[in-house]
């Protein structure tokens, strides 16, 4: 009954020391999907018309970038754009002759990615 007490107090401290080893050390890499998002977006004025460009990034499922033109809390017009891996970038024109305080709302697939403001007049 001693030699079995005894072998164990002897090995406790050498069986405390033990570790867990998780197999495979290096995990394999992980799969990555970036969601598509608009990397580049600009509201502009050239002479009557007003143009938004923009550049989407990330997975693009072919799909229709959409804009929807306001001035103040008026609707202006909507266009869209059929866009693939291969047609990234998109340039929309609406004409406005008169200053005002314009705004664009981009969206694809259903999904509001962004919104572009022209301010030309004074108000905030």
């Amino acid at each position: 009954m001693r030699r079995p007490l005894l072998t164990l107090l002897l090995l406790a401290p050498v069986l405390g020391a033990c570790r867990y080893t998780f197999l495979p050390l290096v995990p394999p890499p992980m799969q990555v999907s970036l969601p598509t998002r608009i990397v580049t977006a600009a509201l502009r004025r050239d002479g009557n018309d007003l143009i938004v460009s923009a550049t989407l990034s990330g997975q693009v499922v072919p799909g229709y970038l959409s804009v929807v033109w306001y001035d103040r809390d008026t609707e202006l017009g909507r266009d869209s754009v059929y866009l693939d891996s291969a047609q990234r970038a998109a340039e929309f024109r609406l004409t406005a002759s008169g200053k005002g305080s314009y705004r664009a709302l981009l969206s694809y697939g259903g999904v509001l990615l962004r919104q572009v403001e022209l301010r030309e007049t004074g108000d905030l």
